[in-house]
């Protein structure tokens, strides 16, 4: 049974950007690490998308960037002035493709292209068992999702942001590739939270995915008929579909975090690391991987990373509104939209602001919706 100072389960995002953050950071030289991941890492399985001002740790690999976005409902459409951000695109493969090479330069550093099966804490040692092998190290990274950690629970509502996308080139050119479409809540929204997303690269390219923030997934078919149905609506009678993606993400304020123990430490959704009032991940991981590599050098028990904030209750208060009333997503969005400054509102999300920062934004919002939620939260 082979010994390694860390091992990752899962090589996901939260994962490679750990790797990544010890890397840069010259202090593990010394230690060895593994992940095991059934997942080569070898497709554009996935689209990141962030909001970022001045110049990036990761420009060398965004795909395009955008100074300017569009928001629309069924009533009011309008052009968001996002400076002093940018608006930037990462595939997912050359995200892959920059971390494993970074990590073939390692020799500390192994990759397994193995399904793990468990893991398992025994006095100061986690023992994990792929399909294969036994392994042991001293401390474990876990980003397998399990959802019946948040599902079993009562206390914190549960949704998902759920949708599928389609990259197409069209025959007609009418997408404007500097504008992408952050939310379009004109769409039908039958009692959920619906908007279309677009991410046009030139006149006749664009991602288009239909995205819902619910409880309950949809056919496959429901979302297609709906990416079909926008696309003719833009005008586009001829277009290919170049790709497909598909995508689920935990969006819920419980503590995922309480399941860390001394040697294993929850990463990403399964630590609480995704944004819970928006599903947004990449940034969120950005900051999350940095304090991470910093605490690895002064802490050793994992129970003690996490933190709650105010912006963790903010969250929960939108997730309570939208798991008793899914079908005001649009009027809490357009809300904050409508006459917000693009660049505070991405500040707040950011989780950055001072609290008179906060009730600019949220104060854009309905207040008795708010107010009502609030008292029964506290209450509860």
């Amino acid at each position: 049974m082979k010994q390694y100072d860390y091992i990752f389960t899962g090589a996901g995002l939260s994962a490679l950007m750990t790797v990544y953050e010890m890397i840069v950071s010259g202090k593990f030289h010394d230690k060895t690490i593994l992940l095991l991941d059934q997942n080569p890492k070898k497709t554009n399985d996935r689209t990141w998308c962030f909001w970022e001002d001045e110049i990036g740790t990761f420009d060398s690999i965004v795909s395009k960037k955008w100074k300017n976005a569009l928001f629309a409902n069924e009533n009011f459409s309008r052009n968001l002035d996002l400076y002093p951000y940018f608006y930037k695109k990462i595939e997912g493969l050359d995200f892959y493709n920059l971390i494993f090479e970074m990590i073939s330069k390692n020799s500390n550093i192994t990759f397994l292209n193995q399904k793990v099966n468990g893991f398992s804490e025994t006095n100061d040692l986690v023992l994990v068992q792929s399909e294969s092998e036994t392994f042991s190290c001293y401390k474990l990274f876990n980003s397998i999702f399990n959802p019946k950690l948040a599902l079993s629970q009562q206390e914190f509502p549960v949704l998902q942001q759920h949708f599928i996308g389609w990259k197409i080139i069209s025959d007609q050119a009418v997408f404007n590739p500097e504008v992408p479409t952050f939310m379009d809540f004109s769409i039908e929204q039958k009692g959920n939270t619906r908007f279309m997303y677009v991410l046009p690269t030139s006149q006749n390219e664009a991602l288009i995915e239909y995205t819902l923030f619910s409880k309950e997934l949809l056919n496959e078919l429901e979302y297609e008929n709906a990416i079909e149905n926008y696309i003719n609506n833009l005008g586009i009678s001829n277009y290919q579909i170049l790709e497909k993606e598909r995508g689920q993400i935990p969006m819920t304020s419980y503590k995922f975090w309480n399941n860390n123990t001394k040697n294993i430490l929850n990463l990403g959704s399964i630590g609480g690391w995704t944004k819970a009032s928006t599903g947004y991940t990449f940034k969120n991981t950005f900051k999350k991987s940095k304090q991470l590599i910093v605490f690895l050098q002064s802490e050793n028990d994992f129970r003690k990373f996490h933190k709650i904030n105010k912006f963790w209750f903010y969250d929960l208060l939108l997730l309570d509104i939208l798991n008793d009333k899914n079908e005001v997503g649009s009027s809490i969005f357009s809300g904050m939209f409508k006459s917000g400054n693009a660049a505070s509102i991405f500040k707040f999300l950011d989780e950055e602001t001072t609290f008179s920062e906060d009730l600019q934004v949220i104060l854009k919002c309905p207040k008795r919706l708010f107010l009502r939620t609030a008292f029964k939260r506290f209450f509860k």
